[in-house]
């Protein structure tokens, strides 16, 4: 039994984050030298690759949910009388 519900985006950016600890904690260890601003680029690709796996699982869920239907092209899903959701 799952206690909450998964969440591959937040894996994904976790996974980053600690790719980036271990590059600090290899230089401060003495083990490589590694410039100040080489971690900005590897959080800001994890940043970008969380948001993608999260937006791809939230459709995968949604799409599951509704059984794969899509709304009709030219309909906004509003409820009738104008009120949205």
């Amino acid at each position: 039994m799952l206690r909450h519900e998964f969440q591959p985006g937040r894996l994904v950016a976790g996974a980053f984050f600690t790719l980036a600890g271990v590059v600090y904690a290899g230089d401060a260890g003495g083990l490589w030298e590694t410039p100040w601003f080489a971690v900005i680029p590897l959080v800001l690709v994890g940043l970008f690759l969380a948001g993608v796996t999260g937006g791809v699982a939230r459709s995968l869920r949604r799409r599951r949910r509704t059984g794969g239907a899509t709304t009709p092209a030219g309909t906004t899903g509003a409820r009738p009388g104008g009120r949205a959701g």
